[in-house]
């Protein structure tokens, strides 16, 4: 592991900025039944809405969004459905001075996200279904850029890799060559290495002890293992709400590898984390 400076500079969402020399906690909402640590828990617009506000309490300053689960197996979901849990949230955190991140790789979804009042697309998929990439060049918002392989039903079986950072880094860069084809501006990408994601656990974990690496590649980077299924196998914790500290560990030991943005269930314990981490570095 080596440690980096991080990013001097700003991510524009709409009228709110976000200072990237700083980093910053993006705290996951889930309306949906079947997401793998809290499905079911706030799939209700009004449970997803108090959710929301008190992890902005804790210390979140972005809130992601995410109407379909992404985990290992998981079921699609229709562009219709999508739409029906995510866009009445967005309406109402909109008030509220936060940025809004939507998980999803519809076009149709972000769209409608967006003139609900949504800042930031977090596409897992990075943006590889069908005119994903023109809607980005078009609602000129940021883009988050993932690393995965396959779909979800299918990745698991798609872990061959000759170095996994290095092979990360190369098919991270050319998804964001297609994305600055496309007219996507450079100022609006972050990268992601998609832990978890075709990955097994031994190469997530190499992953993370060369994240750094990542760096090379210009961009802003978003770390996101927050309960994952390799937090888990390194620490003995079986059910996903035991993995707190792990994945609190290694998000720390993420940005201090240079990643301006951790994605967390756990946001207060997160942010406190963050706190004891840059009183140390003004110390």
């Amino acid at each position: 592991m080596q440690l980096m400076p991080l990013p001097k500079c700003v991510l524009q969402c709409g009228r709110l900025s976000l200072d990237l020399s700083q980093p910053h906690v993006m705290g996951i909402l889930n309306v949906t039944p079947d997401s793998f640590s809290d499905g079911g828990r706030h799939n209700e617009k009004e449970d997803a809405v108090a959710r929301a506000l008190e992890m902005i309490a804790e210390g979140a300053t972005v809130i992601d969004i995410g109407g379909e689960s992404t985990r290992p197996g998981a079921s699609p979901v229709s562009v219709e459905e999508e739409i029906r849990r995510v866009v009445p949230v967005v309406e109402a955190l909109s008030q509220h001075n936060v940025v809004l991140s939507i998980d999803t790789s519809q076009p149709e979804v972000i769209r409608a996200a967006v003139n609900a009042g949504a800042h930031i697309w977090n596409d897992v998929r990075a943006l590889t279904r069908p005119y994903a990439l023109q809607t980005a060049a078009e609602l000129n918002i940021p883009v988050i850029i993932m690393h995965m392989r396959g779909e979800p039903t299918t990745m698991n079986n798609l872990d061959q890799y000759d170095d996994v950072t290095e092979d990360v880094i190369a098919e991270l860069q050319q998804r964001v060559q297609d994305a600055l084809a496309a007219g996507v501006k450079p100022e609006n990408i972050v990268i992601d290495p998609g832990f978890g994601f075709a990955k097994n656990a031994q190469q997530n974990l190499k992953l993370l002890n060369e994240l750094y690496q990542l760096n090379r590649m210009g961009y802003p980077i978003l770390s996101a293992l927050s309960r994952k299924r390799f937090i888990g196998e390194a620490t003995g914790a079986v059910e996903a709400t035991e993995r707190a500290v792990g994945s609190v560990a290694a998000h720390l030991l993420s940005i201090q590898q240079g990643a301006c943005m951790v994605r967390a269930h756990d946001v207060k314990a997160t942010s406190d984390a963050i706190k004891i981490w840059q009183a140390m570095q003004s110390a």
